[in-house]
């Protein structure tokens, strides 16, 4: 395993930290004033747009995307150094690369599975940046995190289906930029084989039945900057049967296909994350004197700066090779991996911000620092994409195979 840059990347990544010094993160206090003075906050502030703009005028647009014929065409080696950078400033520079989950997940769902006259209609206004997308797979009734339990109803009715149900946390809905929600749901609820029950159809937001009926919040966060986290109810909204993803009965295969690449992006922006975190617990330290010294100069302090430096390079190397063998044996044979990535980087990335916290006291609670919403949005990424338990189950059973 060879984890050095090739000089794609280098030169990516040059560009890429230029871009956040220059231009990410001089705009994110801008985008808060802008936001505030806008009439709905759901809407997008106009800094956002200026640095998609220069963001596409240099380069650094759809990174994420393997696929050479929409996107860079990087392999996920190649792609994680870059969307670590992204990660120090989680709330604008993954929308300033169009690089913003649930767009990039829902984009490789398209590219992979949807049909020409499908990409043509939603992947290539969502590759300029046009429009914006939401997932609609989560529902507040049953356990989620196993997609067999889901209960929203897809009807076959002559050429339309009709489509019943409830969801909530659908990320990105509160947008008025999005305009196309994928839903998965049942079209064979009576099907043996329960891995073939559900299906996933393209509902336009505007399709009649279709009701955004509030934003959810994440730790009293409603996340404006990704567009909410919507409940959004489904109450016989019909669409065209051409508007299937794939075949019926392939939802759940799809939704696999979808979630292996989106948890390896989580854990290559909490690096980032925790990067950030860990750079201003050392600013704060050599700054902030307390009984007569510096911070830095408390051994307690200190020990939390190094255990967070070892505990984030331990985690790149697991994320590096997790990102190697995706490339060069698929996704499947990397399974250990990803899962392993996805236990791991939330839970140790929350402990390393939760000390950056610690350490900037009444300030690392406020508004003040990045570091709360940053400590939010990763232990929400212990249950987003699978909680950890069901991470651990799985990878536990693989564990015992070997000797039963």
């Amino acid at each position: 395993m060879d984890f050095a840059f090739d000089a794609r990347t280098e030169e990516l990544r040059a560009k890429l930290l230029a871009f956040m010094d220059e231009h990410v993160y001089p705009a994110e206090a801008v985008a808060g004033r802008q936001r505030a003075a806008l009439e709905s906050p759901w809407l997008t502030p106009p800094v956002v747009e200026e640095l998609k703009a220069e963001a596409r005028r240099q380069g650094l647009w759809n990174l994420f995307l393997p696929d050479a014929e929409y996107g860079a065409g990087l392999t996920n080696l190649q792609y994680a150094p870059l969307a670590e950078i992204t990660g120090r400033s989680p709330q604008l520079a993954p929308t300033a690369l169009n690089c913003a989950a649930p767009d990039t997940g829902n984009m490789e769902v398209l590219a992979q599975f949807a049909d020409e006259r499908q990409r043509k209609q939603w992947l290539e206004p969502l590759l300029a940046g046009e429009i914006r997308s939401a997932f609609a797979m989560t529902e507040p009734e049953v356990a989620s995190s196993d997609a067999t339990n889901i209960e929203t109803r897809i009807e076959r009715d002559g050429d339309d289906y009709v489509i019943t149900g409830r969801k909530w946390y659908i990320s990105g809905a509160m947008n008025p930029d999005c305009k196309i929600f994928i839903v998965m749901g049942k079209t064979d609820p009576e099907g043996a084989d329960v891995r073939r029950q559900q299906s996933m159809v393209l509902v336009p937001r505007d399709t009649p039945g279709v009701e955004v009926r509030r934003a959810m919040r994440v730790y009293g966060y409603e996340d404006h900057y990704h567009g909410g986290h919507a409940e959004v109810v489904f109450d016989r909204a019909r669409v065209p049967v051409s508007n299937l993803i794939g075949e019926e009965g392939g939802g759940f295969a799809i939704a696999q296909a979808r979630l292996g690449p989106g948890r390896i992006h989580h854990c290559m922006r909490l690096i980032g994350m925790a990067e950030r975190g860990i750079e201003l617990m050392c600013r704060r330290a050599v700054d902030r004197q307390a009984f007569g010294k510096a911070l830095a100069r408390q051994g307690q302090v200190l020990e939390w700066i190094a255990d967070a430096r070892v505990a984030v390079e331990q985690l790149r190397l697991l994320v590096l090779k997790t990102a190697w063998l995706m490339d060069t044996v698929g996704n499947r044979e990397a399974h250990t991996e990803i899962q392993a990535i996805k236990i791991a980087t939330p839970r140790t990335v929350v402990g390393i911000l939760d000390r950056a916290v610690q350490l900037h006291g009444a300030g690392g609670v406020s508004q003040d620092f990045p570091l709360a919403e940053l400590w939010a949005a990763a232990r929400t990424l212990q249950l987003a994409d699978g909680p950890d338990e069901v991470h651990q189950r799985s990878l536990g059973r693989r564990e015992l195979k070997r000797y039963v």
